[in-house]
């Protein structure tokens, strides 16, 4: 056993989580669940990287099989709350749920990358009784379509189940936002949306009505699918999707995305670099063009057509390849471009080139699960049902699902005694998307959004100073 062990008054705070697995997506939930008072067991068979991480972090970390009874046993199992497989392997990561569950009273997520498997996610819920299957690529592919759909966007996040948007876009020179405060552009009929957030030069403002928006802003909102494109045409954006994309590489990644934009008319072309993957993706994807070619090459690029192509996506595993390429793609043509990131190593650097729309998808998986573990910490009162990290881990934004009567129910809005630097951004009632006023309640049985500077909300009562 590596770690120190924590005080009780740590323990009280948070869960008793395993981890399993010590990649970039268990190192990000250690990351994160730590920072939130939870006490962390870690879980791999690389005795080098336990050694590291425990001494990183305040966690108590093991070396052995997380599939081992044994191991989970010695690793404290029988009085755990959460158990989160996220190894390289789907099958490991099923058997370390599956006998989690047969030894302990604890809730079991795994991560699960393999096609055949996530399209049976629903039986296996069930009959592995497990709380959550993850699946990242399948999670970064959904969010890179999103932004396809909408590519005037640098991200675009769904709530309330897809009926309400937030959206993330940069305040060009010359457009009616420049120079206009927020409470100006409230007054206009045709803007029934929020903003949110806004970031300018490295610092997060949750802004109110006197805040004044410049040019260069970087600013989230907040409004149902359909008003969000009719906000971004009157401001004056193109929304239209893009009618075609060229992805380079070959992985899961690829196969779902180019699943979801055919599906959605959206012509695609892949280049891969392997002739067997190649054959592979042209019996799975008939509808897509595969090219059998070097994605890293200019020539090949400019044969496939990437001076025309509307969007470009390059989807290796090479995080360094993806930045070049997406470089390219900038230089020489006028495509949408989404640039997938693996490792955070050099965020300030990349954050300083042009990389159009970025994706991390260890965050997508990790936000997801950090939404289950808030909801499971959480009071009867409310419920997590969405989270997303916003401008670097800055802010958050938060779905609470109001379950009873509390403290923040029945009163208009301008009555509470909400902390600073938080925003109420939607309710969801029955189908219907509000962007409140002061004078809207809050009611049991609605969805609620919200955006702060603050962090580690678990329950809807946290709003209130």
């Amino acid at each position: 056993m590596f770690g120190i062990k924590k005080s009780v008054e740590h323990l009280d705070q948070g869960l008793n989580i395993i981890i399993v697995g010590c990649g970039k997506v268990g190192s990000t939930l250690i990351e994160q669940l730590s920072r939130e008072g939870h006490d962390i067991t870690i879980i791999d068979q690389n005795a080098n990287k336990i050694q590291e991480i425990t001494n990183q972090y305040d966690i108590m970390g093991m070396v052995g099989n997380g599939a081992s009874y044994n191991v989970q046993m010695e690793a404290g199992i029988e009085n755990c709350d959460l158990i989160i497989a996220v190894t390289g392997s789907d099958e490991l990561n099923l058997l370390c749920c599956t006998i989690a569950k047969r030894v302990g009273e604890c809730a079991a997520i795994a991560r699960v990358r393999t096609p055949e498997y996530s399209q049976e996610s629903s039986y296996l819920l069930e009959k592995l009784g497990l709380a959550l299957i993850i699946n990242p690529e399948l999670e970064a592919a959904k969010e890179v379509a999103r932004i396809l759909y909408l590519p005037t966007a640098l991200e675009v996040n769904s709530f309330a189940h897809g009926q309400a948007e937030l959206i993330k876009f940069k305040v060009p020179e010359g457009i009616i936002l420049d120079g206009i405060t927020i409470a100006e552009l409230g007054k206009s009929d045709a803007v029934d949306i929020l903003i949110c957030a806004v970031e300018r030069g490295g610092e997060v403002f949750i802004p109110n009505g006197d805040f004044k928006i410049k040019k260069h802003d970087i600013i989230s909102f907040v409004a149902s699918r359909k008003t969000a494109k009719t906000f971004l045409e009157y401001i004056g954006f193109s929304t239209n999707r893009v009618k075609n994309t060229m992805i380079i590489g070959g992985g899961k990644a690829t196969y779902y995305l180019a699943d979801q934009l055919l599906h959605m008319g959206i012509s695609v072309k892949i280049i891969e670099s392997n002739k067997a993957r190649c054959e592979e993706l042209s019996v799975l994807l008939p509808k897509a063009i595969i090219i059998n070619g070097d994605g890293s090459d200019q020539e090949v690029l400019k044969e496939e057509g990437i001076i025309y192509t509307e969007s470009f996506v390059p989807l290796t595993g090479i995080d360094e390849e993806n930045i070049l390429l997406t470089l390219f793609a900038r230089q020489v043509s006028n495509a949408k471009v989404v640039t997938k990131i693996n490792r955070i190593n050099f965020k300030d650097v990349i954050s300083t080139l042009d990389l159009g729309s970025v994706i991390y998808p260890r965050y997508i998986t990790s936000e997801a699960i950090i939404a289950y573990v808030r909801a499971k910490k959480a009071s009867m009162n409310s419920n997590v049902e969405t989270l997303y990290h916003m401008f670097d881990h800055q802010a958050e934004a938060i779905e609470f699902r109001v379950n009873e009567e509390s403290n923040v129910t029945n009163i208009p809005l301008m009555d509470l005694d909400l902390k600073k630097n938080l925003l109420i951004s939607f309710i969801s009632r029955n189908g219907s998307i509000i962007i409140p006023s002061g004078q809207d309640c809050i009611k049991v049985g609605d969805t609620v959004m919200i955006v702060t500077t603050h962090t580690g909300f678990n329950d809807i009562q946290d709003i209130l100073m």
